[in-house]
């Protein structure tokens, strides 16, 4: 089987999976709604357009700009309940939206970055992204900051990323082994921080606390809207260069002798796989496991080539994350998804550790 093959033939698979599990998630909940009602409420959003109407001029004054707007047309007529239509677009999709997204983006991440530090046990926060984007919304908690929780969150998480390549960089060059010590220093001063803030949060501590075990409550289309637009691009940037990430995997040297621009494709793979972390992360909290387990999995599943690892982790991510948010919601009490990630992932992980070859990338 060739990779395109392979490729093919594992995302078509896991884009059929992610979809069963996107209809059976926002089926689910108080108020039962049959998955084909869902696939009925989702295909009569698909509209295309027929035409264009003329809109009233948009400026001040002679700068006044006459805008044109399109006429949509829904492709598909299905008579739904109102009530039904209105919970799975309004309450349940716009959550299950991003699930998928922040799961895609943390398996893509930590796929990148394991490939990167050529080590199995990196994860997307390995440079100090999700410890940035605590202190962030934290911070934005607990204190009078004029930017909200997820702008501060995802401003944070990038300026940590980009202080920690700074201190590991010398000459030109950055080091893999000292930007690993260099994010676990910072993530240890950050957690500091966090600490101190949460004693000082009063009122606000359980915010605080809910925020940090990492959560998809309440969100909204405008979470999808904040994540998705940074998500995709990257991650198109980071398939393009997967091939060059196979090749830093023999060796600096090696890959300098190939033709890589060593230093040049590490700070492009490190800045978007930090972004893209930081989009995740801003919107959902720190969810762990995700982008430690999932590469692990599709790696023994796969293969090591990132070209097909890549997309077919960043699917299984969304699968992943989505599955584990409807479990998290399924009890008496909704819990965080990030306890659930970790509770189910950890022993996995360990079953891994006992039973297969995971230290090799």
């Amino acid at each position: 089987m060739t990779r395109r093959t392979a490729m093919g033939a594992w995302s078509a698979g896991l884009s059929c999976l992610l979809v069963c599990v996107v209809l059976f998630s926002a089926a689910f909940g108080p108020v039962r709604v049959a998955p084909l009602v869902v696939a009925e409420v989702l295909l009569n959003a698909v509209a295309l357009p027929v035409g264009i109407e003329p809109a009233g001029a948009t400026g001040v004054g002679p700068l006044s700009i006459p805008l044109p707007r399109l006429e949509w047309a829904s492709v598909f007529d299905f008579a739904v309940p109102a009530t039904h239509e209105t919970i799975v677009m309004r309450i349940r999709l716009p959550r299950v939206v991003l699930a998928a997204t922040v799961g895609f983006a943390l398996a893509a991440a930590g796929t990148v970055m394991q490939g990167f530090f050529r080590n199995p046990m990196a994860d997307p926060s390995i440079v100090g992204v999700s410890s940035g984007a605590a202190l962030g919304a934290v911070a934005s908690i607990v204190l009078p900051l004029p930017l909200g929780l997820r702008p501060m969150a995802f401003l944070c998480a990038i300026l940590t990323a980009f202080a920690v390549y700074l201190i590991a960089s010398e000459g030109g060059r950055t080091p893999v082994a000292t930007l690993l010590l260099a994010g676990v220093a910072i993530q240890t001063f950050l957690g500091a921080m966090i600490s101190y803030l949460q004693l000082s949060a009063g009122e606000s501590l359980e915010q605080v606390v809910y925020w940090l075990m990492g959560h998809l409550h309440a969100s909204t289309w405008t979470d999808v809207r904040l994540s998705l637009p940074v998500v995709i691009p990257l991650f198109v940037l980071l398939v393009v260069y997967a091939g060059d990430l196979n090749v830093l995997l023999l060796g600096e040297e090696d890959a300098q002798s190939l033709g890589i621009e060593v230093e040049r494709t590490k700070r492009l793979l490190l800045a978007a796989a930090s972004v893209i972390t930081a989009a995740g992360v801003a919107v959902s909290g720190v969810i762990g496991f995700v982008g430690l387990i999932v590469p692990h999995v599709m790696r023994l599943l796969v293969g090591p080539d990132h070209r097909i690892l890549l997309p077919t982790s960043a699917l299984a991510g969304s699968v992943f994350l989505v599955a584990t948010d409807t479990v998290a919601r399924a009890g008496p009490a909704e819990v965080p998804v990030g306890i659930v990630t970790a509770a189910l992932g950890a022993p996995f992980f360990l079953y891994l550790l006992r039973t297969r070859e995971v230290h090799a990338l």
